[in-house]
């Protein structure tokens, strides 16, 4: 006999009944009921490609130069100081 034998489910089964009441019950299954019936839609609606494909911008004629060389780094702090790597002892 284990710790939770089918005679134990029907007993909690009954008090959970006698606390909260079939009506409570009742409409807690019908919320619950749709809320996987809109989760699956949901789910499905995902999965299905969409009619039309997404518009593309088309691309320039020429690109667009960036403003600072690539080279030098970006800060955002005007006074931003260079972090030096810490002494490794073995």
């Amino acid at each position: 006999m284990g710790i939770f034998d089918w005679k134990h489910w029907i007993v909690i089964l009954v008090v959970v009944v006698l606390v909260f009441g079939t009506k409570k019950l009742k409409n807690l299954g019908t919320d619950v009921g749709e809320s996987i019936k809109g989760f699956r839609k949901a789910m499905n609606d995902d999965e299905k490609p969409s009619e039309q494909p997404p518009v593309q911008p088309q691309p320039t004629a020429q690109p667009v130069p960036p403003t600072q060389p690539l080279h030098q780094p970006h800060t955002i702090d005007a006074q931003a100081q260079k972090v030096e790597e810490p002494i490794r002892k073995d």
